[in-house]
């Protein structure tokens, strides 16, 4: 679904003006020798010119900055709209140009690139920001002097000792019959038998086997 639209008298008016500025502007490039496409590049130069100029004074005023040089540039493109606007009003003759006036014609071209391009590359400052406020260290208290009391720590207790295993009781049998390889066994190699010797000749537990070692000594 379209869309109605709403007239704006601003605008209209805006659009009548700029048709009236363009077509005077026009006829003044004509006049002055300027035919064709050429003729045409003229109104639009200006007008462009003097958009450029005023959005320019916009974005420093914004900016809180200096816009001198936008001023310079948006008077020139109005004083070339305006005199276009008056000198075709009837205080000219449009068959005889002066001189000047074509000098003006023909040489606003350079003069409208040199502003557009310097209001095209001349970079808006950055906005000032306010340096973060700084803290004040405050002078500390004093600390006030603490007493702490505390309770004497409990001595570790010392872990109970193991209960002694039992001797192993060795059947008086057995103790004589381990004498007896014992004294085989040094008669033959010279030498007392050691526990392991003892123990596998006769095939005991290694405990009982110290046991009987001991009662041998």
């Amino acid at each position: 679904m379209l869309r109605s639209i709403r007239l704006d008298p601003v605008l209209i008016q805006a659009l009548i003006a700029g048709a009236l500025s363009f077509a005077h502007l026009h006829d003044l490039a004509e006049a002055a020798g300027q035919h064709g496409w050429k003729a045409w590049a003229y109104p639009v130069s200006v007008d462009l010119l003097l958009v450029a100029a005023w959005r320019r004074m916009r974005t420093l005023r914004a900016a809180s900055a200096p816009a001198h040089a936008a001023w310079v540039w948006f008077i020139i493109a109005l004083a070339a709209s305006l005199g276009a606007n008056i000198a075709t009003a009837g205080l000219l003759d449009m068959n005889h140009i002066p001189a000047v006036l074509r000098i003006i014609v023909a040489g606003w071209p350079a003069l409208a690139f040199l502003g557009g391009t310097l209001l095209a590359h001349t970079p808006a400052p950055a906005p000032e920001t306010a340096p973060a406020p700084t803290a004040v260290p405050s002078d500390p208290e004093p600390a006030a002097d603490i007493t702490v009391d505390r309770a004497p720590e409990p001595a570790p207790e010392l872990p109970a000792p193991a209960p002694k295993a039992p001797a192993m009781q060795v059947p008086p049998a057995l103790v004589d019959h381990a004498r007896k390889i014992a004294d085989t066994h040094r008669a033959t190699t010279g030498a007392p038998i050691d526990t392991d010797t003892l123990r596998a000749r006769l095939g005991v537990p290694p405990q009982m086997a110290d046991a009987i070692a001991a009662q041998l000594t």
